[in-house]
C-alpha cells in the first residue's frame, strides 16, 4: 500500500488488487486513455479529466500534476517508507555529501555562506560565472559548511572542490 498526499492536505491509501485500483479501501474503477508519454484522458463516475504530468522527481516520489487546469503537488510513501518512519529511521535514503565541487569552470563572482553555516537542500551557496552567465550554485542536501576551498575572484576548473561540508 503507498500513501498519497495532494497538496500536503489529503491523503489517499493507494493499493492494487488483482489489476484493481484501491482507493482507501474502495475499489476505483476508471477509463484511462493514454495521450503521450505526459498526457492521459480519465473518465471516473462519468465526470471527464485530462491529467498532464508538469513535472516528476523520481528519488524524492513528487510530482506536479496537472487535471483539467488545476495543479496539485504530490507526494508518494511506499510502504517501506512509512515503516522507516515508524521506527525514526525515516532519514536513511537521505543523502549527506562531503564535499561540493564545481560543475563547469568558471570564475567565482559572490560566496553565500559562511564556515560554520547550516544549509538546508536547495539553499544557494555562491555564484559561478561560466560563459558570460552567473550560476548560483546550491546545497544538494542538507549540512553545515565545514570549510570554504574557494574565494571571490578565484578562476576554477571543473570538479575543482569549491565547500567541505559536515
Amino acid at each position: 500500500m503507498n500513501k498519497v498526499t495532494v497538496n500536503n492536505n489529503f491523503e489517499f491509501n493507494i493499493d492494487t488488487a488483482n489489476e484493481a485500483l484501491i482507493v482507501n479501501g474502495m475499489a476505483t474503477e476508471l477509463d484511462v486513455l493514454q495521450l503521450n508519454d505526459k498526457t492521459q484522458h480519465i473518465i471516473h463516475n462519468g465526470k471527464s479529466y485530462n491529467v498532464e504530468v508538469v513535472e516528476i522527481n523520481r528519488p524524492e516520489k513528487i510530482a506536479k500534476i496537472k487535471v483539467n487546469g488545476t495543479v496539485y503537488d504530490i507526494s508518494v510513501a511506499t510502504q517501506l517508507d512509512l515503516l522507516l518512519k515508524q521506527l525514526g529511521m525515516e532519514n536513511l535514503n537521505s543523502n549527506k555529501i562531503a564535499q561540493l565541487k564545481a560543475p563547469m569552470p568558471g570564475l567565482v563572482l559572490n560566496i553565500l555562506v559562511s564556515e560554520g553555516d547550516e544549509v538546508k537542500k536547495g539553499d544557494s551557496l555562491l555564484v559561478l560565472e561560466a560563459m558570460k552567465m552567473e550560476n548560483i550554485i546550491k546545497s544538494p542536501s542538507d549540512a553545515t559548511v565545514k570549510k570554504i576551498e574557494v574565494a571571490k575572484g578565484d578562476k576554477i576548473e571543473k570538479n575543482t572542490v569549491l565547500i567541505h561540508f559536515s
